[in-house]
């Protein structure tokens, strides 16, 4: 999507104010530090045939990421969302994104053979984003899609990022998520979303659920509580990173999932993976929007340092 951030000096959105145009969205930025961190990406979206989709493709490409499975809409373009912070640097959003292209995508030209092709993906990441772009028979075929993956020997993660404003109600978006749960290899699930959605009373409780639905391994995020890593074997607390000062933690999730999945790729062990994770979402939360600028951006480490 596009993203709209406030530069002003006061913290938050606010008329007047300096403003940013850039790109974001939660699996963008996981797209992203991936490929930053040295795994190739394909990404598989939607855009249209307007000005501000060429310039994200040529952006997603500068990044390094695949576009070969990206598919064009004639008419519409892509959503657009705003953020704004408070004094603590919690975000905010506004979004404008019922007509974009990526709604789309499963209408599109070219939809079964971009779908035959992310079946053969090694590592497949969604969202609960993701699932609330689409209709029931849409999510189903995305959930057939990472049955798919997980048959044919392959990873799924799965970020529940639950945000209301996207789902009819809380119901609908419980029985999405639960539809996708089986065939979960990795949950990357937030304390808070979860305890909204399912009534969850701890990380635990979290991971007990996300086990008993089929995944290998959970991590439960819990911000400056630091995450919870679960598996059969047991749990391990893993803390925050420390950080100075945090301006805005817009992306700072996404982030961290791309840290754990690049150190869980290049052989670290969950906990360690979680360490990882929690440094390079420090990182992120230290400046504006959900991505750093290419310059300051963690290089590739296979060894996970940051």
């Amino acid at each position: 999507m596009l993203e709209l951030s406030c530069m002003g000096a006061a913290e938050g959105a606010r008329l007047g104010a300096g403003w940013t145009l850039g790109l974001g969205g939660d699996t963008y930025n996981t797209a992203v530090h991936l490929r930053r961190l040295g795994l190739p990406v394909r990404y598989f979206s939607a855009l249209g045939q307007d000005q501000y989709s060429a310039e994200m493709l040529a952006a997603w490409r500068a990044e390094g990421l695949d576009t070969g499975l990206v598919l064009f809409h004639p008419r519409h373009m892509p959503g657009l969302y705003a953020i704004h912070t408070d004094a603590q640097g919690e975000r905010g959003f506004a979004y404008w994104r019922n007509c974009s292209a990526a709604r789309s995508l499963f209408d599109l030209p070219g939809i079964e053979s971009a779908l035959a092709a992310a079946e053969t993906a090694g590592l497949l990441y969604l969202s609960g984003i993701t699932l609330s772009l689409f209709g029931p028979a849409q999510r189903a075929r995305l959930v057939e899609l990472a049955a798919c993956v997980r048959a044919r020997g392959g990873v799924v993660a799965f970020d529940g990022n639950y945000r209301p404003a996207g789902w009819a109600d809380v119901a609908a978006a419980r029985a999405a998520m639960q539809a996708v749960a089986p065939q979960v290899s990795i949950a990357l699930p937030t304390l808070e979303d979860e305890q909204r959605l399912f009534g969850d009373a701890s990380a635990g409780d979290v991971i007990d659920r996300w086990l008993g639905s089929g995944a290998i391994e959970v991590v439960v995020k819990r911000g400056a509580a630091g995450c919870v890593v679960g598996a059969a074997s047991g749990r391990v607390e893993v803390p925050a990173a420390a950080v100075d000062r945090v301006l805005d933690t817009t992306g700072a999730g996404d982030a961290f999932n791309a840290g754990y999945l690049a150190a869980r790729a290049h052989g670290k062990a969950p906990p360690e993976a979680a360490q990882a994770a929690a440094r390079l979402a420090a990182r992120v939360v230290q400046h504006r929007g959900a991505l750093l600028p290419r310059q300051q951006a963690w290089s590739a480490d296979p060894g996970g340092h940051g």
